[in-house]
């Protein structure tokens, strides 16, 4: 055989050799499934851990998926179909309410306020929020968390919900915002990037974070079954270490660096959109330091939830969070 078909044969075995190294690498991995709520940038610390590969880092290979809903994402989580739910600690709540035979419970905290934002479709409007009073505003699902802490703000400010202001709860996540534009309400609460598309277009303007007003609330929490916490223990504090390197990242980076990492997860928003989303986010602290889930403000978001009508019973912190997770994670 010539010197050439040796070399070859070399370069081809050693393909090989790298194309199994791979393959074993992979199987090795530790599959994992969750779901989250929705596709939001609130959820920056999140992207950055998948994208950076900080679960790969901890043997995992994460599979992400979308629910589009809290309920849809506690109904695959309870079922077995995922290992891990991302959705607002209310799900749970109900879940414990209903008595369910399946509980879940919450181990580690991405989120620290609502990340919701007001506007008003008057560009010259100086607002307080009086002004509402009379008008009518988009709001969200009832029953949700946003609106909850919608209703909240509003009688923090001595505004009666559906009595002082009209409020429209009709419409579908997706559907809010293109009801907006086409002219329909004064006012709208919505999440990010949207608030920053419409004010560059000249649709709208933000006038007051619903996060700040309403204060520190458990507003997105990981939830798994209780019997992944005591049979897969490791496994969730290899995600929440992952989940943790994705909120420091966050914190110690700017707001052009941390658009750069997950934009790929939202390929539709221009980056100067994108980046002003982050700074917004920023700006009202939306992101919790470490995954320790909050006891206070658990117990604030049943407030509001109480305060909505909602809640008849408030739950103990301890049956339906567990932040021996999250605590290992962190004093490690």
């Amino acid at each position: 055989m010539s010197k050439q078909g040796w070399i070859t044969i070399i370069c081809l075995a050693v393909a090989v050799a790298l194309l199994l190294g791979s393959i074993a690498d992979a199987q090795e991995l530790e599959r994992v499934t969750f779901t989250e709520v929705v596709r939001s940038v609130f959820y920056a610390p999140q992207y950055v851990a998948l994208e950076l590969g900080f679960f790969a880092d901890e043997g995992l290979d994460v599979r992400m998926e979308t629910a589009w809903g809290a309920d849809k994402g506690a109904a695959a989580l309870i079922s077995g179909s995922v290992d891990i739910g991302f959705f607002g600690p209310e799900a749970a709540i109900y879940i414990y309410q209903q008595g369910s035979p399946e509980t879940i419970v919450g181990f580690a905290q991405l989120t620290a306020r609502d990340g919701s934002f007001f506007m008003t479709r008057d560009l010259d409007e100086d607002f307080t929020w009086d002004n509402v009073r009379g008008k009518t505003i988009i709001g969200a699902r009832p029953g949700g968390v946003p609106q909850m802490v919608l209703e909240w703000v509003l009688k923090k400010h001595g505004i009666e919900p559906f009595v002082d202001v009209e409020i429209m709860t009709n419409f579908a996540f997706e559907a809010a915002l293109g009801a907006f534009q086409a002219g329909v309400g004064d006012y709208i609460a919505q999440f990010e990037p949207a608030m920053s598309q419409i004010e560059l277009m000249g649709g709208g303007k933000v006038v007051a974070s619903l996060g700040a007003e309403a204060g520190p609330i458990a507003y997105t929490v990981y939830h798994a079954r209780k019997s992944t916490l005591r049979d897969r223990p490791e496994m969730l504090i290899k995600f929440t270490r992952a989940i943790y390197r994705g909120q420091l990242w966050v914190a110690e980076h700017s707001a052009e660096e941390i658009a750069a990492v997950v934009a790929p997860f939202f390929p539709e928003i221009a980056d100067d959109v994108l980046i002003n989303t982050i700074n917004n986010y920023k700006s009202i602290n939306a992101w919790q330091q470490t995954p320790i889930i909050s006891e206070e403000a658990f117990r604030h978001l049943q407030e509001v939830m109480f305060e909505a009508g909602e809640l008849y019973e408030f739950v103990p912190f301890d049956e339906l969070m567990d932040n021996s997770i999250a605590e290992a994670v962190v004093g490690s």
